[in-house]
């Protein structure tokens, strides 16, 4: 497809590989040395002619030095990484690549990858590897795609790449904390765009029709309401469809966000892009875009389906909304800061970060106690204190836990369909070896919103602990597929699950992919996973990381995996790992 300010047939051979070159120097560009490899050889082989040879048994062959017995679906290798790819290839275009000429993408369902050329920009802009790492550099490129910007509001409008550029410049030039500054004091809603207690407000306008036709119209229509339903659903914001209006007419409260985008037809091919909107600013501080087949599902279930996608990128936990630092709120107590430091704590994972946002909940909870959202993230981070203990350095006490419970239930009472509050009261009702009234609440909090990624993500983790393995690891992929939680948190429960079913070298990839300093148990894992591979030296390392880093934890280590693997032989499998890396478990 070739949309608004893009053309795909363009770009050189000898662009492309200046692209490749500019990507992979980078400083943005953080990735391992393996995946940088596999970014390179698809570019060269695409560039070779041989795009139909990129399939996971040539590329784990090249690349990851698999051998001729190499299955896909038994060895997971390739997509994760191709995975990992897509999302940094995302993250240097939202950063250092933002004015760049030439994109390069690799889209979902295959290896081979796209060059795209932005219309307008000159051969000339781009510059070579060594220029656009030296200092300065990066300006430039900001000044150049802030001009773009204001170039065709038409070609804004139509091009899902365009804006996704857009947003990259946006992402730099305006931080979070100018979001916070507009968000101001709690009591200024109309500056703000707060709405009910102090919530972040979206309005959601009306998909444009891009293709015309009354089946078209009527996508478009079924889009935005779908959208629309499925927003209302998470409690952390305020959805309106037109602007609010005061007794006297005048509009008594400008939205913070405005959710836009457009439908498209092509075929049996329902093409569709969305954006988030900054509206005091018209920064797009988000923007995405989203394909599908309407002969798989039919048309209802498919507009559903990019409905769902877009109100979770959108509306998600740790996503878009929710990034900030919790340095930046301290003091503050309305209920949208006290989110954000709860948001941001859980992103860091630091003693600080969990006391800002302690105190910061606490004070919220005694101002508005009638606010279950705040009620059940206070819930949340006394009940951290007792599951991140080793790296919270805290102790984990019954009384904790008992806190914990006693304001996850009270967060029910208040707002018995709160997702927020029903999760809450499911990892409560699991650390206190409850497993049944853990399932329970789980499976509410996911009845009330199958979007939150964050709901999906701890309650396929809470299944697979108790032994429901294959509806667990479900949701886990699920959920890290629409990048839920902190960075590298659910990895881990992807790790759990490969090695759960006895594959230990898609176990390690996952978990090595996981953010092994956010909590001691992600080093336990890798730990176990090692020993049962016979990696002993690798094994080694974690082990003196533990040893140094959190000592408190040996001597618990049975405790900790019976606290969390309810099955009898789940835990003799993980024990058996620990043993076999060198480590005696008491």
């Amino acid at each position: 497809m070739t949309s608004a300010g893009i053309n795909r047939v363009a770009a050189s051979q000898e662009e492309v590989q200046q692209q490749l070159e500019r990507i992979l120097s980078s400083r943005e560009f953080r990735l391992p040395e393996r995946t940088r490899k596999f970014l390179e050889f698809v570019v060269t082989e695409t560039l070779a002619g041989r795009r139909d040879y990129l399939k996971a048994f040539t590329i784990a062959q090249a690349v990851f030095g698999r051998d001729a017995n190499f299955d896909a679906q038994q060895d997971p290798c390739v997509r994760i990484e191709a995975g990992r790819l897509r999302r940094e290839l995302e993250h240097y275009y939202l950063t250092a690549g933002g004015a760049d000429r030439i994109i390069i993408t690799i889209p979902k369902g295959g290896y081979a990858p796209v060059f795209d050329v932005i219309g307008g920009a000159e051969p000339a802009d781009i510059l070579p590897p060594e220029q656009a790492n030296a200092s300065g550099a990066d300006n430039g490129e900001i000044h150049a795609a802030t001009d773009a910007i204001g170039r065709n509001p038409a070609d804004r409008r139509l091009s899902p790449r365009y804006w996704l550029l857009a947003a990259g410049t946006v992402i730099i030039l305006a931080s979070t904390a100018a979001i916070l500054r507009q968000v101001g004091s709690p009591g200024v809603e109309r500056e703000t765009g707060l709405g009910a207690n102090n919530r972040p407000t979206i309005i959601v306008e009306r998909f444009d029709n891009v293709s015309g036709g009354n089946l078209a119209s009527d996508i478009s229509r079924g889009m935005t309401d779908d959208i629309i339903e499925k927003l209302v659903r998470f409690n952390d914001i305020v959805v309106v469809t037109a602007m609010p209006r005061s007794k006297s007419g005048e509009a008594s409260l400008e939205p913070l966000y405005a959710l836009q985008g457009s439908v498209r037809l092509e075929g049996s091919m329902l093409r569709s892009t969305a954006r988030l909107v900054r509206r005091a600013d018209a920064a797009v501080i988000w923007a995405n875009n989203y394909d599908a087949d309407m002969t798989v599902q039919g048309i209802p279930k498919t507009q559903a389906s990019l409905a769902g996608d877009i109100a979770t990128a959108v509306a998600r936990p740790f996503g878009v909304m929710f990034q900030t630092d919790t340095a930046t709120i301290a003091g503050r107590t309305d209920a949208f800061s006290c989110i954000l430091s709860y948001y941001s704590y859980r992103s860091e994972m630091t003693v600080q970060a969990h006391e800002v946002a302690k105190s910061c909940l606490q004070r919220a909870v005694e101002q508005m106690p009638a606010e279950s959202n705040v009620v059940a993230l206070l819930s949340l981070i006394h009940l951290d204190e007792f599951r991140f203990s080793y790296q919270l350095h805290t102790k984990a006490t019954a009384a904790t836990l008992g806190l914990a419970k006693q304001l996850a239930e009270h967060a029910v009472q208040l707002d018995p369909k709160n997702a927020r509050a029903l999760q809450a009261l499911m990892l409560a009702n699991f650390f206190d070896n409850d497993p049944v009234a853990a399932l329970s609440a789980g499976a509410s909090a996911y009845a009330s919103n199958p979007n939150d990624t964050e709901v999906a993500g701890e309650y396929g983790l809470r299944l697979s602990m108790s032994g429901e393995w294959e509806r667990g690891c479900t949701l886990i992929s699920e959920a890290v597929g629409k990048n839920a939680g902190p960075r590298g948190y659910y990895e881990v429960g992807m790790a759990l699950c490969a090695f759960m079913r006895g594959d230990t070298r898609a176990a390690e990839l996952w978990s090595r992919m996981s953010d092994l300093n956010y909590n001691p148990m992600h080093r336990l894992v890798l730990l176990s996973i090692l020993g049962a591979l016979g990696k002993k030296q690798e094994a080694e390392e974690q082990l003196d990381w533990i040893r140094r880093e959190s000592p408190a934890l040996i001597p618990n280590i049975r405790q900790e995996v019976t606290s969390r693997l309810a099955r009898t032989e789940d835990q003799r499998r993980f024990l058996a790992g620990i043993e076999a890396a060198g480590l005696s478990v008491q």
